[in-house]
């Protein structure tokens, strides 16, 4: 896995576990896991275009 893919692999688990944190804290927030999916999404993206073919 590139550098750039494992960093936003990074990122992404760091978030689920960021807006979970939250969610168990504060309650549920739509917006935070909106912005999760699309960080998950990028970083899909990110991955399938560093992926060699």
């Amino acid at each position: 896995m590139p550098g750039s893919a494992r960093t936003m692999a990074v990122l992404t688990v760091s978030g689920l576990v960021v807006a979970t944190a939250y969610t168990v804290a504060m309650g549920a927030n739509g917006w935070l896991w909106f912005s999760w999916v699309v960080l998950a999404l990028v970083s899909v993206g990110v991955w399938a275009a560093a992926r060699p073919v």
